[in-house]
């Protein structure tokens, strides 16, 4: 690797439906936040996450039940354990919902989530100090990506059930209310069955049948049958004997 002879290891993971940028690029950006702020780190591991998952690690690690765009988890390794940075965590919904709002692409978005979640990785808190994190956030996106800063003021979260909806443009929006519980609805075709025929509306000159196997019509079947008559032939008495056995 150029400017160091300390090898450094990015681990990518993805348990997103989104599609996320991986090291052909952002392999670049990483190793050069590395060499600048945390030179004898050796890995960092960098996962992308859907909401349920990102709102469960926010819920479990910072008592927050609210889905986030980014989590730092710094590894803080004892003196000779292998010098792991840490691990990110990006939710691709959310930085794909940040991004259409800021008119950037997704990458662009989760450049600056890497960038935002490295300086925690080594201790910077912009909730702690004076604003110096978000600041040195902006520099560090002019010098390696050569663009203006994105704002991270904005709300980045979103509310507990809201869903993202797909448009025919192939676009997405974040919706909530009724519209995003109408998404989870599964319309299922309705099974049209036979209408039963009742009596009353059928021919009158068909007999109504009840229950059960049908009754023959007996005058049918005299009809169609034929009457046979029976002649009994006379039998012979036979003679009686007076024996009595």
């Amino acid at each position: 690797m150029e400017g160091t002879t300390i090898p450094f290891k990015i681990d990518w993971s993805s348990k997103s439906k989104f599609r996320g940028p991986g090291e052909q690029s952002l392999g670049i950006l990483v190793r050069k936040l590395r060499d600048r702020l945390a030179p004898k780190a050796q890995g960092i591991s960098i996962s992308y996450v859907d909401d349920r998952h990102m709102r469960r690690l926010n819920r479990e690690h910072r008592g927050i039940n609210l889905t986030t765009d980014v989590l730092s988890f710094p590894a803080e390794p004892e003196a000779g354990a292998y010098p792991h940075l840490g691990d990110l965590v990006i939710c691709l919904p959310v930085a794909e919902k940040m991004a259409q709002k800021l008119g950037v692409s997704r990458r662009r978005e989760v450049e600056t989530l890497v960038i935002h979640g490295f300086l925690h990785l080594c201790g910077h808190d912009h909730e702690k100090d004076k604003g110096e994190m978000l600041v040195l956030q902006g520099q560090l996106e002019r010098e390696f990506l050569e663009v203006e800063p994105l704002p991270m003021n904005l709300k980045r979260g979103r509310k507990p059930g809201s869903k993202i909806k797909v448009l025919k443009d192939g676009s997405r929006v974040v919706v909530t209310g009724r519209a995003a519980g109408a998404l989870k609805r599964i319309v299922k075709p309705k099974k049209v069955k036979a209408k039963k025929v009742k009596a009353s509306t059928a021919d009158p000159s068909i007999p109504k049948r009840g229950p059960g196997r049908p009754r023959k019509d007996p005058s049918a079947s005299v009809a169609a049958t034929p009457l046979r008559r029976t002649v009994r032939r006379k039998r012979t008495p036979k003679p009686r004997s007076g024996v009595i056995s």
